[in-house]
């Protein structure tokens, strides 16, 4: 009979810093662990377990959101329709690969660079279509802009200048991973920033209506905001909170190696969080529709295609440049550091 033999795990001081996590103090993989380790180390308990399981199952939900939505009748036949399924595609993209990533990154400090690549490009596109920086601007900019905003100069420059700060968001994140042994503090605030900037962006045309409803202080028409809004601000504030605390893990190093620290709590408000803006999205496009429907659209599909074309090509190109940059450089350095740290235990942050 078959049998498959789960991989050891390690205390923190067993593996180079570079695999690292602040108050993480065991349950790391070999970091030297083959694909078939990383896939079997999935259905063990270690550090990443609960990280990959929180994005894995995710996407197969929104993929069934999107395949239900897309299945409606006439559903794609409707050009209204289209900026939403750009905003979904990113949303199934997103946890997909970032399950990946901590699937993989025990492979070798390589590997787990380029896994953080893939992962950060695949975040920024989901902002474009949905959350911190790029496809959600597409869903923004088709079904919750102010009314005194549609068709300004605003408006028509919403979509492309989203795509570029995807391209910022992954060039910044990527190269974040460079000083992150040296200057960790610093790594720590560009990949904060890389994040923050799209995400406050983005959002915008929420917080612009949330300012008109609030100072009104009754119905304010098109301009009210849906309670699903409201939900996925949340969660977004919440995730920039856990991901910049390392709470409650740095509060008591050791005690949330499994279980409970921070990194799966960002998971969960994360997925969370583009629920609610799905949720969102779809209040604004029923409830928003025959009073849009007089309004020209900011972008057409010539467009659309054209940047969501350019945010797609220009995100591989950043990637790719990172990752030959990794593989040439030379094993000793510290970046790429493969033997254990000497002395000290402290975990860094990811």
């Amino acid at each position: 009979m078959l049998s498959l033999k789960l991989p050891q795990l390690l205390q923190v001081h067993q593996v180079p810093q570079v695999f690292w996590e602040d108050g993480i103090m065991s349950g790391y993989r070999r970091p030297t662990s083959s694909a078939l380790d990383c896939v079997l180390s999935s259905f063990q308990m270690t550090n990443e377990t609960v990280n990959i399981w929180t994005h894995f199952l995710p996407t197969w939900y929104f993929l069934w959101r999107l395949l239900a939505l897309a299945g409606g009748p006439g559903f794609r036949a409707e050009a209204y329709h289209w900026p939403l399924l750009i905003f979904l595609l990113p949303a199934c993209l997103y946890p997909f690969a970032s399950c990946c990533a901590h699937t993989f990154s025990s492979m070798s400090p390589r590997a787990r660079h380029i896994c953080y690549f893939l992962d950060y490009g695949a975040l920024s596109l989901y902002s474009l279509g949905g959350a911190p920086a790029a496809c959600c601007a597409f869903a923004y900019a088709a079904y919750s802009m102010p009314a005194s905003w549609l068709n300004g100069r605003l408006h028509q420059l919403f979509v492309p200048t989203a795509a570029l700060n995807s391209l910022l968001c992954t060039g910044l994140s990527c190269y974040s991973r460079f000083p992150e042994l040296e200057s960790p503090g610093l790594s720590k605030a560009l990949r904060t920033a890389a994040f923050a900037y799209p995400f406050l962006f983005d959002n915008l045309p929420l917080f612009y209506r949330l300012n008109l409803c609030w100072g009104q202080g009754h119905d304010c028409g098109q301009e009210a905001l849906s309670a699903s809004h409201c939900y996925h601000l949340l969660c977004a504030l919440l995730t920039g909170f856990l991901f910049t605390s390392h709470l409650p893990e740095r509060l008591a190093p050791g005690h949330f190696d499994y279980i409970g620290h921070s990194h799966q709590l960002f998971h969960i408000c994360a997925v969370l969080g583009t629920h609610f803006q799905l949720e969102a999205v779809l209040a604004d496009m029923g409830s928003r529709r025959t009073w849009l429907a007089t309004q020209d659209p900011a972008l057409g599909l010539v467009g659309t295609v054209a940047a969501l074309g350019v945010a797609v090509a220009g995100n591989l190109l950043i990637i790719a440049t990172f990752t030959a940059s990794l593989l040439r450089a030379p094993a000793s350095c510290p970046l790429l550091q493969g033997g254990p740290p000497e002395g000290g235990t402290r975990a860094k942050q990811q």
